[in-house]
């Protein structure tokens, strides 16, 4: 075991690097000192550390919310470590009850095995895939036999279980627990112990799981990992947890005018959160920026934009940064129409007399998924026909070649008849 003091001037300076950057954001580790020594014993001896990170893939798509831990994660590897990234497509299947006052529905195979494809392509937009070590959980629980399940719950007490905050709550409320829910962390767990994890990353709200990581590796005679949890972003309300189902979220997959028109919309006291979490800035450029916002010489504005083209450089490149900056400020500074606008066909077939109700034509036109979502964004006066406001839902409009259909800051539409 080598000491701080049997390290040279320079190994120190790289542990401290090492520190600064991966505590940078975090919300809690546990334990602190275990960290730091597991970076010493790394640099010493130029083994890298096996850093892990689990997801399971209950949904599609990720958000910028889900892209905090994938950020800590890449400047793990950035800094030589060997990233462990667990597709739990086996604990996928039962999901995980963390923050659930009901037991949650189980995702099929199918939808396991569609949701990781999907997640995999989306993660290595920010990690280095030539420098990622994808595992499937299903590799090792699979073929567990029952007594290898009874002799992993033997490791852990019900009563420790329900010192889970959601288990209490729902157990104190005559809510039902299933067994198979108890499974969960003791699975993802367990991955700790197959893998011989040497850290493990997640949210605050997965701590319990995190450190069952912990107690495992223990019972098993592993080497025990450190937790390190990070934050839960706010979305653009500023209030909740970034979430696709309050819709106040960014989605990195979405395009790239809708991610920085988004982006423009994050409240200015979360800015430095965002940049801190959520984006690839160097600990050098973000203590300036920190100091330009409080002394003045950094405009707000300017820093939100300089974001905004920072998430669409990290998922759709360089030039779609340019042309989505382009496009905010001709749309949205200038307050004029964009200079290319999608044209979108619309079958006369569809039409009666010429005319066709508003809402119908949102759908058709893509500007909206659902007639009720038109519906409401009709009734906010977000819809406008060549620049007039229309906030009629029973609204029939009388159509022409070439009108202008706008929903919202963002969305646009040049009709062509057919």
């Amino acid at each position: 075991m080598v000491k701080w003091n049997e390290l040279s001037e320079e190994q120190q300076k790289e542990v401290n690097r090492q520190w600064e950057l991966f505590s940078r954001g975090a919300a809690e580790i546990v334990p602190e000192e275990e960290l730091k020594d597991k970076i010493i014993q790394s640099v010493a001896t130029g083994t890298p550390l096996k850093v892990k990170l689990g997801l399971d893939p209950s949904a599609p798509d990720i958000h910028v919310g889900h892209t905090v831990v994938l950020h800590k994660l890449r400047q793990f590897q950035e800094a030589g470590h060997q990233v462990q990234l667990i597709i739990g497509d086996f604990t996928g299947r039962i999901g995980d009850p963390t923050g659930k006052s009901e037991t949650r529905k189980q995702l099929t195979e199918e939808d396991v095995t569609r949701n990781a494809e999907t997640y995999r392509k989306q993660i290595f937009k920010i990690l280095d895939a030539d420098k990622t070590q994808v595992y499937f959980n299903s590799e090792w629980l699979a073929p567990m036999t029952f007594a290898d399940v009874v002799g992993l719950s033997a490791k852990l007490t019900v009563a420790r279980m329900l010192e889970r905050d959601d288990f209490s709550k729902r157990y104190a409320g005559g809510l039902p627990i299933h067994i198979h829910e108890f499974f969960y962390p003791l699975m993802q767990g367990y991955d700790s112990v197959a893998l011989k994890s040497d850290v493990e990353l997640g949210g605050t709200d997965q701590k319990f799981n995190l450190l069952m990581g912990r107690t495992l590796q223990k019972e098993y005679g592993v080497p025990a990992q450190a937790a390190l949890m990070l934050p839960l972003l706010e979305g653009l309300d500023g209030v909740n947890k970034m979430s696709k189902s309050l819709g106040n979220y960014i989605g990195i997959d979405e395009a790239p005018n809708e991610i920085y028109g988004k982006s423009m919309s994050i409240p200015d006291e979360l800015m430095i959160k965002y940049y801190e979490l959520a984006t690839d800035i160097s600990n050098e450029e973000l203590a300036a920026l920190r100091q330009g916002l409080t002394d003045g010489t950094v405009h707000p504005r300017d820093a939100k934009m300089k974001l905004a083209a920072s998430f669409v450089r990290m998922y759709h490149g360089e030039e779609a940064a340019k042309e989505a900056e382009q496009h905010f400020v001709t749309v949205f500074q200038q307050r004029s129409l964009p200079d290319e606008i999608e044209e979108v066909t619309v079958p006369s077939s569809e039409l009666d007399n010429g005319k066709i109700r508003l809402v119908k034509l949102l759908v058709t036109a893509g500007l909206q998924a659902s007639n009720g979502e038109a519906k409401r964004s009709i009734q906010q006066g977000a819809v406008k026909i060549n620049e007039e406001k229309n906030d009629d839902p029973q609204a029939e409009i009388a159509l022409a070649d070439g009108d202008i259909i706008q929903v919202g800051k963002r969305k646009f539409a040049k009709i062509r008849l057919a």
